[in-house]
């Protein structure tokens, strides 16, 4: 597993935009994410580091996330195979929040494993599909 992207939920574009100009970041892409109901822009990076996920929701429980301030969401590790990492932590009798890989933005479908799993911190899988 490698670090794939810090996600950071911010709770409007304006408020992403600041973050991004504040912190001389670039945006690589954004798409919507049906799943989430949310706009996630990833920052430009190199071989050498991973990018940032924004994550700007607009509808559902991401927009209450920390009262709606947003902020540090979770961390997300590339993995070659979403559903044979979620067998594996199912088998130990880890919970994953979805029942199966949902599609994510630029080519990818993710899952997570529940915070309580992760020691307090929600980590997403990423497998690259495109």
């Amino acid at each position: 597993m490698r670090l794939h992207h810090v996600g950071i939920i911010m709770p409007t574009m304006e408020k992403a935009e600041a973050f991004m100009e504040q912190f001389g970041l670039e945006t690589d892409y954004m798409e919507y994410v049906d799943a989430y109901h949310a706009h996630c822009l990833f920052t430009k990076y190199t071989q050498n580091e991973s990018p940032v996920e924004l994550i700007i929701p607009t509808e559902g429980v991401l927009t209450e996330y920390r009262g709606g301030k947003g902020g540090l969401h979770h961390i997300a590790f590339e993995v070659e195979d979403v559903e044979k990492a979620r067998q594996e932590f199912e088998e130990k009798g880890l919970e994953m929040l979805e029942d199966a890989a949902v599609p994510g933005a630029g080519g990818i479908i993710v899952n997570f494993l529940r915070p309580r799993y992760g020691f307090g911190v929600l980590v997403e899988f990423v497998q690259q599909v495109k």
